[in-house]
């Protein structure tokens, strides 16, 4: 690993979130810059800054944000910082082109810029940002990805109970899965079947105002639209395969009223909203620690995204 270039910061790994988007790079779902250090859901401790670094100072606690703003383009400029068109994240790069990590004179591309799978990082000082030193670096890491995108359905119902939304309806498989979501808000649980908007539209009265797509499947983003009323609004927020191409009616879509809306990063604002999360959390307001239930070390990261697959545990965290 290199030293920090200019504009960018080393940090000292805290934690590191195992989550569905390294599983899709993984599974070959997703085409990345190879080979590739894993993680993209981090946090830790400041241990040298670059030239022109202001942002942060060594010692400092950080979350590492994944889709680092370039600050400059107009989408930064007009605070949609999560559209960013100047940021290299996606392509695995500081900001200057260069990666830190090589392996035999190679260069080896850390996943998103982050590479959090790993007791070391370099990021650039847009995507490390300060938050207290009482935040414990397994809940920063998920205040990282999983809870400011609602990556994790489990973060989306902690979101509508925070502002008071009801009734809360959570729709898995997993009996287990629906069990917790009662825990954190949800006020009804069902399990998909043909006759998902009936029951959806008997709880509500007639549909969701709002819907929400939290794993990336084709098939459920395709009935999304069914299940709100006229006027409401369906959030896909799970990302499916690339090339996966969705079926739906248009003419129904419009002449409802209805919203179909994609949601980047949960139009986070890093340097504004993760300090937010992380003083909801100390407020006792955002329980994000109720979404680990796995604290591993990183030996063990393969077992964690094998459970993944089975549609096993909540969040599995690499605590280092």
């Amino acid at each position: 690993m290199a030293d920090p270039v200019p504009g960018s910061v080393l940090a000292r790994m805290g934690a590191s979130g195992v989550c569905g988007s390294d599983r899709h790079v993984l599974d070959g779902d997703w085409k990345l810059p190879l080979p590739t250090v894993r993680g993209h859901e981090g946090a830790g401790t400041v241990e040298a800054i670059g030239d022109g670094v202001t942002d942060v100072a060594v010692g400092d606690h950080v979350i590492l944000s994944w889709f680092y703003p370039c600050r400059r383009c107009t989408a930064c400029l007009s605070g949609k910082s999560y559209v960013c068109t100047g940021s290299r994240s996606e392509e695995c790069l500081l900001p200057d082109g260069s990666s830190p990590l090589t392996l035999d004179g190679e260069r080896v591309f850390p996943y998103l810029t982050v590479g959090s799978m790993s007791e070391y990082a370099v990021v650039p000082e847009a995507g490390a940002i300060r938050i207290p030193e009482e935040v414990p670096f397994d809940v920063a890491s998920l205040i990282g990805c999983s809870v400011a995108t609602g990556g994790v359905g489990l973060s989306i119902i902690m979101a509508l109970r925070l502002v008071g939304a009801n009734p809360i309806i959570a729709v898995d498989l997993s009996e287990e899965k629906l069990a917790t979501a009662r825990k954190f808000g949800a006020t009804h649980t069902l399990v998909p079947s043909d006759g998902l908007a009936e029951e959806i539209a008997a709880i509500t009265g007639e549909g969701a105002a709002y819907a929400f797509e939290a794993i990336g499947r084709v098939q459920t983003i395709e009935s999304l639209p069914s299940l709100i009323a006229a006027g409401g609004k369906a959030v896909i927020v799970g990302l499916p395969p690339e090339d996966s191409p969705v079926s739906i009616d248009a003419l129904a879509l419009a002449e409802s009223g209805k919203s179909l809306i994609g949601s980047n990063y949960g139009s986070t604002v890093p340097g504004r909203d993760f300090p937010r999360l992380a003083a909801l959390y100390l407020a006792g307001r955002l329980p994000v620690d109720a979404l680990i239930s796995h604290r591993i070390g990183l030996d063990d990261v393969n077992e964690a995204f094998d459970a993944m697959r089975r549609g096993e545990r909540a969040r599995s965290v690499i605590v280092f």
